[in-house]
């Protein structure tokens, strides 16, 4: 990732951070090729992002041939150049007061108009150039969202199912929230209320009533239709909440089915945030 100087490379790495990158800024060239080996052994960690610019030196006049060699070990490199109008650079270096690597004599207009040549042959050998001139930190993220996911038609977007209960509050992270309460209760059948929505005769007491299904279906239709319109919107997680009374019987097994209907074609985390509370002494 490179580019120039103000077109937004650090605001780049941390939407790529989002996406799942293993992010690193201005690493020395030497570095590089051992950092590689080492996230190889990690199985958490499946692409690495390196920032690199001016400030970088000789590191960066060497970015070419560490980009073949990194190919050379079986690697697959992406170069993603990021570049920006003359005005709008102006704009930014202005507001933030940072200085411009290549302004010693403190001229920006001609320091930019440099640095725009001198990375010339390197913008010319890019697998993508993003205009950040007009793009919002949402537009980027959805232009390289889509980029890195072009081959495989995919999206990097995790969903994120929660069971809570109402009455310890609602998830506060909760981006689509669906009330449960209108189901039957398996807390006021003493033989089930001892035990969570993951005890079998509870998932199968409350699965089995054909409102449960009826909701579960409308529930499933609802995000197959609307997380694409997530995902472009460059999401990284989306947190859908399902709630009943105490978080223990009803969201638990309906946030289970739904998390396993939806688990066959996307990334899904299920996570039961109060099925510990409460519990009969």
């Amino acid at each position: 990732m490179t580019g120039l100087s103000g077109a937004g490379r650090s605001t780049t790495l941390h939407v790529l951070e989002d996406l799942g990158f293993y992010c690193v800024d201005n690493l020395p060239p030497k570095l590089v090729p051992q950092l590689i080996d080492i996230l190889a052994s990690d199985k958490h960690v499946n692409w690495v992002a390196l920032g690199i610019d001016m400030r970088a030196g000789t590191f960066f006049e060497g970015l070419q041939q560490l980009v073949t060699d990194l190919r050379a070990r079986g690697n697959h490199v992406e170069l993603v150049f990021l570049e920006c109008r003359d005005e709008i650079l102006l704009r930014r270096f202005s507001e933030t007061r940072r200085p411009h690597r290549l302004a010693a004599s403190g001229d920006l207009a001609t320091a930019i108009s440099a640095e725009r040549e001198k990375l010339a042959p390197l913008r010319a050998q890019a697998s993508y150039i993003i205009d950040t001139s007009e793009l919002t930190v949402h537009d980027l993220r959805r232009s390289l969202s889509e980029y890195m996911t072009q081959d495989t038609g995919g999206a990097h977007m995790t969903l994120r199912i929660v069971s809570f209960g109402y009455k310890y509050g609602l998830p506060t992270n909760a981006d689509l929230v669906f009330d449960l309460r209108a189901l039957r209760n398996p807390y006021f059948v003493p033989a089930l209320k001892p035990h969570t929505g993951e005890y079998p005769t509870v998932r199968d007491f409350v699965l089995s009533e054909s409102e449960s299904q009826e909701l579960l279906h409308d529930i499933e239709t609802l995000l197959r239709h609307h997380l694409p319109h997530y995902e472009r919107e460059g999401r990284s997680y989306l947190t859908v909440a399902l709630g009943c009374t105490g978080g223990r019987h009803r969201s638990v097994a309906m946030g289970a089915e739904l998390a396993r209907r939806l688990a066959q074609e996307r990334s899904v985390i299920l996570a039961h945030r109060d099925i510990d509370r409460g519990k009969l002494a």
